[in-house]
Order: C-alpha cells, then sequence, then structure tokens
C-alpha cells in the first residue's frame, strides 16, 4: 500500500502524488472502500483509485539512480525509425510503447522519432502528425518521471539530458 505524499506512476496520466486516502462507500456494492486520491504533478485535477484495485496501472516512481542510469544509455539506444503508409498502423506502433509504462520503452520511442524528425528535416520535410503526437506524449510522461526523480523542474530535463549525455561522450573520448 501506498503513503500520502508518495509518488506514483498511474496508468498513461503520468507522475501523480498520493494527496489522501479515504474511505468511501462504492456505488455498486454500498460498502465502504478504500480510495488514493492522486493528484498529477503537472495538470489540475484529481483521480480516486481503488486500493487494490487490479483494473488500473500504478507504480512507485523510478529512483535517481535509476534516472540517471536511464540517461546514461542514450547514446546506446538503437535508433528505430519506423515508417509506415497507413496511419492506423504507425498509431498502433507508437501505442505499443506505452502498453509496459516502462521509462526505457519511452525513451526508445522517444530517441526513435527524434531520430526520424533529424531524417525528415535533412530532406526539407516535416515529421508527421502522428509522430508528433506520440513524441509529445512520450516526453510528457518520460521527462515528468525523470524530472519526479531526480527532484527537479520538468522544464530543466532537456538540458539536463543533454548536459549529462555530453559529459558521459567526453569524458569516454
Amino acid at each position: 500500500m501506498y503513503s500520502v505524499g508518495e509518488m506514483v506512476f498511474y496508468e498513461n496520466t503520468g507522475i501523480c502524488q498520493i494527496s489522501d486516502i479515504t474511505d468511501k462507500k462504492t456505488e455498486e456494492t454500498g460498502e465502504n472502500q478504500l480510495y488514493y486520491v492522486l493528484k498529477p504533478l503537472y495538470v489540475d485535477y484529481t483521480i480516486s483509485v481503488p486500493v487494490g484495485s487490479g483494473n488500473v496501472f500504478m507504480r512507485p516512481i523510478i529512483s535517481k539512480n535509476e534516472a540517471e542510469r536511464l540517461i546514461d544509455s542514450i547514446p546506446a539506444i538503437k535508433v528505430k525509425p519506423k515508417k509506415y503508409t497507413a496511419v492506423g498502423e504507425l498509431d498502433k506502433y507508437y501505442k505499443s510503447y506505452f502498453t509496459s509504462h516502462k521509462c526505457e520503452d519511452l525513451l526508445e520511442l522517444t530517441v526513435s522519432i527524434n531520430a526520424k524528425k533529424v531524417q525528415s528535416e535533412k530532406k526539407k520535410r516535416w515529421l508527421g502528425v502522428i509522430d508528433e503526437k506520440y513524441k509529445r506524449k512520450a516526453e510528457d510522461m518520460l521527462f515528468g518521471e525523470l524530472a519526479a526523480a531526480l527532484e527537479i523542474e520538468r522544464s530543466e530535463v532537456p538540458d539536463y539530458i543533454a548536459n549529462r549525455v555530453d559529459s558521459e561522450q567526453s569524458g569516454a573520448k
């Protein structure tokens, strides 16, 4: 069971803080049940989730060490930019990266779409709408968790990543 004040990754919402644990009467059975009250860090609303519900995905956020290890792995990520002729296929492919709820998958997706963006820009083309949509969604979720783990502002995450990767690469030379 989580505690009030603890940070968790909740489904496709991203990072939330448990602001309360409350007892509510359920509509289905009329019995009292414990609920987590979740406050997403980057949007202004709350979510009530039954404690112990197997119907939703919730996990503790990664640690600072895990966040740094993840960032340090960026240069070794094998880029897999995907091209599909059917928009539905690309949408389905990108959605598959979100089902694991793992930072590693979100990072791989982000790096791959960024590589695709660089390739597009070299050809003087725009990145597709589906690519942009999933790049933004993956970065939102990933950067939110990295910010919470590293205890920095979300807006600082891209510079933090760039500086850490640059220092790792220059130290490796």
